[in-house]
């Protein structure tokens, strides 16, 4: 029979009552199917990198007309950073398709979400193949990228320790004992420094000085490279040792202050986005549902980070002020590392809620930055009135703005080109993004006294070093990347002092909250 290899236990869970957790009996239930009744085939059990790995793979060569994998980079220990991608043109970017992320395994031992996006890369494959419309629509419209495992090392020493002797704590950090959800660059404090000022941009933050004479991460770095290299517009990140959905700032915006409340300007789509998962998960959202220490009954399973626990150097706030990216981190319970028995009803908790945040990318709007021949405008920036946070258009000059529904006043500008402002109603009932579409003029561009104060996408990328002191690929066009051949600017600082220079920022690492 030409099944596909996975099996979705929806369609017949009443079968087993001990779950699909249980190969055998995955099989068992297979043969009780009917040919007018194909199913989707998945293990619900808990996989080594090694088989990860190879379920990414297979999974990609069964649908390699929606689906590749690509590695980012490596692991402290040498081990793939492999991220699988969905949508019906695997490959390239294309035009107003909105790109949103994925990622699990941050912290080693939080081996939950890595665990439901295997899952779900397996259903999304043979789902698209069995003619669901839902997934199909999903795919066809949207470029999925899924990260099953950041940490892959710090995973590795908590398996081996195994679900009942796993301490909170093992395996959260990678093999160098860097938490990686501390390791970002801290552009929050820079955010908050400079917030009063006028003139200040608080998005696309160039990256201080300072963070490179510091340890970073190759997973860290990795990360980094893959965020900036596409023009994501939404992300999740799997965590566990709660049952909530957080969302930024993390870092408090007074530091001597743990716990206050620190929004971002985009607060109210902040919200709305962990309300979708949380809303579409089983029990998150429950006021009677058990939690794991901390009390969010009030609001429902959603919380601002720095409201619950502050700390600087995460990975959303990074998302947020770096870059497009509107990040949400999702805590699936209170195990961080749950037993085989748990992953079957832990899927059927989580999968609604995961195929909800895949969808609710589609939400705002949508559109091109073209000048008056036509050409799309890279690096056009798209305001919102009310809302200081920019978004910047892509290498064709496509962006996606994710807004609640109200009347919004765009204005739209690039240097050296006319300032066009537009007024848009989205409605309450608007299921997709709306197009709106800007033509700008160009004009004769005056020196700027304050050019400095708003770092153009040229200017942060000529002179932040993250981009001196390696010259990347984009994702899937070679392992390695290419390396640059000359030295970055900080180099002499070291040679000149006698001091050793510190080649590991040369190399190319290709090779709960």
């Amino acid at each position: 029979m030409a099944w596909p290899y996975f099996l979705d236990c929806d369609r017949f869970f009443a079968s087993n009552e001990e779950g699909c957790y249980d190969p055998l009996a995955g099989l068992r239930a297979l043969s009780s199917i009917s040919p007018e009744e194909p199913s989707t085939i998945i293990q619900f059990t808990y996989a080594s990198n090694a088989q990860m790995y190879s379920l990414l793979k297979r999974t990609a060569a069964k649908c390699s007309h929606i689906s590749h994998v690509y590695s980012i980079g490596r692991s402290t220990e040498g081990r793939d950073l492999l991220v699988i991608e969905f949508t019906n043109n695997p490959g390239q970017h294309e035009l107003l398709e909105p790109e949103i992320k994925l990622v699990g395994n941050m912290h080693g031992n939080e081996v939950l979400g890595r665990q439901l996006l295997i899952y779900l890369t397996q259903y999304l494959c043979s789902e698209y193949i069995l003619g669901n419309q839902r997934i199909q629509q999903i795919i066809n419209t949207t470029r999925i990228h899924i990260l099953a495992s950041m940490n892959p090392d710090g995973y590795e020493l908590a398996a081996s320790e195994g679900h009942l002797l796993n301490g909170w704590t093992n395996g959260r950090t990678n093999a160098q004992n860097i938490d990686l959800n501390r390791n970002f660059p801290d552009l929050t404090s820079v955010f908050y420094r400079n917030r009063r000022s006028r003139y200040y941009r608080i998005d696309h933050i160039p990256i201080p000085d300072a963070y490179w004479f510091g340890k970073v991460a190759p997973e860290t770095h990795a990360v980094m490279k893959w965020i900036r290299s596409l023009p994501f517009v939404q992300s999740a990140s799997l965590h566990g040792g709660e049952l909530v959905v957080s969302y930024p700032f993390d870092f408090s915006r007074h530091p001597h202050e743990e716990r206050m409340f620190s929004p971002t300007p985009d607060e109210q789509i902040f919200k709305q986005l962990a309300r979708t998962y949380a809303d579409a998960h089983a029990t998150m959202s429950n006021n009677d549902t058990d939690r794991c220490g901390a009390s969010f009954y009030r609001t429902r399973g959603i919380i601002n980070g720095a409201l619950w626990y502050s700390f600087a150097g995460g990975m959303s706030d990074f998302n947020y002020l770096h870059t497009n990216c509107l990040e949400i981190t999702v805590e699936l319970g209170c195990d961080k590392f749950p037993s085989e028995a748990e992953l079957y009803p832990e899927w059927k908790r989580n999968k609604e809620a995961l195929l909800s945040f895949l969808e609710s990318v589609h939400r705002g709007i949508k559109g091109v930055v073209r000048d008056t021949d036509g050409n799309g405008i890279k690096g056009a920036t798209i305001s919102v009135r009310g809302i200081r946070k920019d978004v910047t258009t892509a290498d064709d000059g496509d962006y996606w703005r994710l807004l609640n529904p109200g009347t919004h006043i765009l204005t739209a500008t690039a240097k050296g080109y006319s300032k066009v402002n537009k007024r848009v109603h989205i409605p309450h009932n608007m299921n997709k993004a709306g197009r709106v579409d800007f033509v700008l003029k160009k004009v004769v561009v005056e020196p700027d006294i304050d050019d400095h104060l708003f770092p153009t996408v040229d200017t942060w990328d000529r002179f932040d070093p993250y981009n001196q002191f390696e010259r990347y690929s984009e994702p899937g066009l070679g392992e390695e990347g290419i390396e640059r051949q000359e030295k970055p600017w900080w180099w002499n600082y070291f040679s000149q002092s006698g001091i050793s220079p510190p080649n590991w920022l040369l190399r190319n690492h290709g090779n709960g909250k």
